[in-house]
């Protein structure tokens, strides 16, 4: 699933307005929390996610891989907080 450019700029305004949902500590990525972030996306279509590593490509692989993980697009990324998506299978 590719998002155009459109429908990138439609999603990251619906979610400009969401708080994080899913908070990855210093720890990183584990099952539970991908199961949880999964959870989340299965309720809201639209999440945002913060991720507490300081180092920039530490970040952003976490965000890659629990985008992969999850099955979820990569909306955006500003900062430590980035926009998955993931279209319900009941829509």
């Amino acid at each position: 699933m590719s998002l155009s450019t459109k429908q990138r700029k439609e999603l990251k305004a619906k979610a400009h307005y969401l708080k994080p949902v899913i908070m990855v500590g210093q720890k990183g990525l584990s099952e539970n929390l991908r199961m949880e972030t999964s959870r989340a996306l299965d309720s809201h279509e639209l999440i945002k996610v913060h991720i507490a590593q300081d180092d920039r490509e530490a970040r952003k692989h976490c965000m890659e891989e629990l985008a992969n993980s999850s099955g979820a697009e990569l909306v955006g990324q500003i900062g430590k907080v980035c926009i998955l998506y993931r279209r319900n299978s009941t829509s």
